[in-house]
């Protein structure tokens, strides 16, 4: 599955399964080098995921140091196929809980 696919389908599952009536918002990698994939607003509170197709996907620059970040500020994740279930249990426990 492309990278593209798979942030479509998260999109989705995020939305109607596991926070619904939240906003998932997709960022422009273009405005800031290495900013995650996909914020989150849920209520008061919000959420950042970089999207990669595979736990072997290669990161890009600057995306670590996002991740590490803003999960000093909020919840902030890699999320790939093989950690997908961790991920959105984690994300559906700091947002709704």
């Amino acid at each position: 599955m492309l990278e593209s696919e798979y942030q479509a389908y998260l999109i989705t599952m995020i939305r109607e399964h596991i926070l619904p009536g939240s906003f998932v918002l997709k960022n422009d990698p273009n405005y800031v080098q290495g900013i995650l994939d996909l914020t989150i607003f849920y209520g008061p509170r919000w959420a950042m995921l970089e999207v990669k197709a595979s736990e072997k996907s290669k990161e890009r620059p600057n995306q670590r140091y996002y991740v590490e970040k803003f999960s000093q500020m909020g919840f902030a994740s890699f999320i790939y196929p093989e950690n997908e279930a961790e991920v959105l249990g984690a994300l559906q426990r700091s947002l709704a809980g």
